[in-house]
């Protein structure tokens, strides 16, 4: 079973920047690697739908922006596939919000990080853009 691990978040000033992690663990070699998978970073903000910020196709390279982070967001992986971050750029209080990161299975979809796809999710960030 992939399970994964997210860690940072926190409260940060208009302008500033921060960095979310998201780290694959399991039981078997399969399931401690994110070669196979499609990961994307999602969040809640207070009163909204769950949304796709980022995606990235570890075996493919190929990402996704929401226009909303677009230029400002960047989404990268360590060399193992083990470890996906999310780098938060120039935020904003729209940023706000609980920042899930989420795997799928590789496979061809209209839209890569489409929501309903994603089958296997970290617990949650918090992330407060606030002066």
């Amino acid at each position: 079973q992939l399970q994964l691990v997210q860690s940072g978040g926190g409260l940060v000033q208009p302008g500033r920047s921060l960095r979310l992690s998201c780290a694959a663990s399991g039981s078997t070699p399969h399931y401690s690697t994110l070669h196979y998978y499609v990961v994307g970073w999602f969040r809640q903000a207070p009163g909204k739908e769950r949304e796709g910020v980022s995606c990235l196709s570890i075996r493919y390279g190929t990402t996704y922006y929401a226009n909303s982070v677009k230029g400002r967001f960047t989404i990268s992986r360590d060399d193992a596939g083990r470890t996906v971050w999310l780098h938060l750029d120039n935020l904003t209080p729209e940023d706000t919000g609980v920042y899930y990161c989420a795997a799928r299975a590789e496979a061809t979809v209209s839209n890569m990080c489409d929501i309903s796809f994603f089958n296997y999710w970290g617990q949650g960030s918090q992330v407060t853009v606030s002066a």
